[in-house]
């Protein structure tokens, strides 16, 4: 096994064969913090021997979903490295190489079972109540047997002759593993085509770019057995495995479209940042230390803290709710320059000046991003609820950069009446009146008024709101007055009561 001694060297391995899940980034994400605590090295590898789901624009995904996370390899197809290629498809003949090693040394076979031969092979295992798996037909075969296949036409596949006993392993989060070597059957290596199989394929790039620890999701236990047997057989040294529990959705079924978005770069147009989402990734399956409650972290806090003893057994849920609280403090943190930048993908066009800025400032303190909600009927006639994030920066940003807003119907009918316009013509002449704009100077001159009429300041506070933003609830009036201004606060108040 390798020893802690060795330089830290680990790998993310996606297929371009679709989008980029949230559990590829996850697992992706804790792949970079272990390498980064480590001083070790993140390595890209593309594994695109799927010929017939393979695609350059999947490709693409991939970078783009890990440059949005903020994920940098240090080696990949992109950046090259010294133990490229990085592409699957570009280390065909390094995979013949080492193909071939195994069967000069008897540890692989070639087998030439036709797909209606193995599918019977797999009837008649049923029928007898059997697990379906390879029979070994071809395990023995002469050379002459092999001629005859191969002067029919048959195109054989490469397969591993799975020895006796047993495989176990130290795995760094579930503890120690044993399998059984007779619930493995001789596996393909090699296919028909030439092109190699996952599991061989992977533990040869493994050990030739010389990764220490494969670190990835639990439903590659089984892959687990079969890969160190080749290790063995093939005389390299194994990396140390850590699988990472899967991500389940709020009722502990596997995640799946029906909680909520899984490919991660439909975040981005949703409001979601990419700081809350690596930080949010970082808390599924993980934690601290026993007793912290510590929430956000900052890259570099979770670069130090992050281990792989410290990582959980049990599912981890994905809940969109708790993204949204994450991405909400991370609005409010951003500098508002920023915050200014990302409110323009969401609002009408309007100046960046200090005004712009000043009134941003104010209204984050009410910014969200909510889950939205929505029944969906699945495939067994059961109501599912599907939660979605959207942005919100619209609704409490908007009536400071424009006039042009709808009033909250409800809250227009029971705050601006008979009774309380003609209120806000008495509160209008009273501000156009002070000498100063201020907070303070509009504090005194709101109370002042309301002492005056022998009412209540909410009885003012509410009505005036209404006409300056249509909006129920918001920053402090006073706050808000003082940073709307004079003249856009008065011409507010006599468009709502002339």
């Amino acid at each position: 096994m390798t020893t802690s001694a060795s330089p830290v060297r680990v790998r993310m391995a996606p297929s371009p064969t679709g989008f980029f899940h949230v559990g590829s980034a996850r697992t992706a994400l804790y792949n970079y913090l272990f390498a980064r605590h480590h001083n070790g090295t993140f390595v890209l590898r593309v594994e695109d021997t799927d010929m017939q789901r393979n695609a350059p624009e999947y490709e693409q995904t991939i970078y783009d979903a890990m440059a949005w996370l903020g994920l940098k390899p240090d080696e990949s197809p992109l950046v090259g490295g010294a133990y490229g290629p990085y592409r699957q498809s570009e280390r065909f003949d390094i995979y013949r190489e080492y193909a071939d090693k195994l069967v000069a040394a008897g540890a692989a076979y070639p087998a030439y079972e036709t797909t209606e031969e193995l599918a019977a092979m797999k009837a008649e295992q049923q029928a007898q109540k059997l697990p379906p798996r390879y029979s070994g037909a071809h395990r023995d075969l002469s050379p002459e047997q092999r001629a005859t296949f191969a002067a029919e036409g048959r195109q054989a596949v490469l397969r591993l002759r799975v020895p006796d006993g047993e495989t176990t392993w130290d795995d760094v989060v579930r503890g120690n593993i044993s399998w059984q070597n007779k619930e493995i059957d001789d596996f393909v290596i090699m296919k028909s085509d030439g092109s190699p199989a996952y599991n061989f394929a992977c533990v040869v790039d493994d050990a030739l770019m010389k990764i220490t620890h494969v670190i990835r999701g639990e439903d590659g236990i089984s892959n687990t057995p079969r890969q160190l047997i080749m290790y063995s057989l093939l005389g390299f040294e194994a990396p140390l495995f850590a699988h990472l529990p899967l991500l389940l959705g709020r009722d502990r079924s596997k995640l799946s479209k029906r909680h909520g978005p899984v490919s991660l770069l439909e975040y981005p147009a949703q409001g979601v940042l990419p700081q809350a989402m690596f930080n949010y990734l970082a808390l599924l399956g993980w934690n601290p230390g026993e007793g912290e409650t510590q929430e956000i972290f900052s890259h570099e806090e979770l670069i130090e803290k992050f281990t792989l003893e410290n990582v959980n057994k049990s599912g981890a849920i994905f809940d969109v709710e708790k993204l949204a609280h994450i991405n909400t403090e991370y609005l409010r943190s951003l500098p508002i320059a920023e915050f200014a930048e990302l409110a323009k993908l969401h609002l009408p066009p309007f100046e960046l000046d200090e005004y712009a800025l000043r009134s941003l400032d104010l209204a984050r303190e009410r910014v969200r991003t909510v889950a939205e909600s929505h029944d969906i009927v699945n495939a067994e006639g059961k109501k599912e609820t599907v939660v979605k994030i959207t942005t919100d920066i619209s609704g409490p940003t908007a009536y400071f950069l424009t006039d042009d807003f709808t009033p909250d119907e409800a809250g227009a009918a029971k705050h601006l009446n008979d009774i309380s316009l003609p209120r806000l013509r008495q509160l209008r002449e009273r501000l156009a009146a002070m000498p100063e704009w201020n907070h303070d100077a509009i504090e005194q001159a709101l109370r002042s008024l309301a002492e005056d009429l022998k009412i209540k300041p909410a009885e003012l506070i509410h009505p005036a709101r209404m006409a300056v933003s249509g909006r129920t609830v918001g920053p402090s009036i006073f706050e808000l007055l003082d940073v709307l201004g004079r003249e856009r606060v008065l011409r507010r108040l006599l468009r709502t009561a002339p």
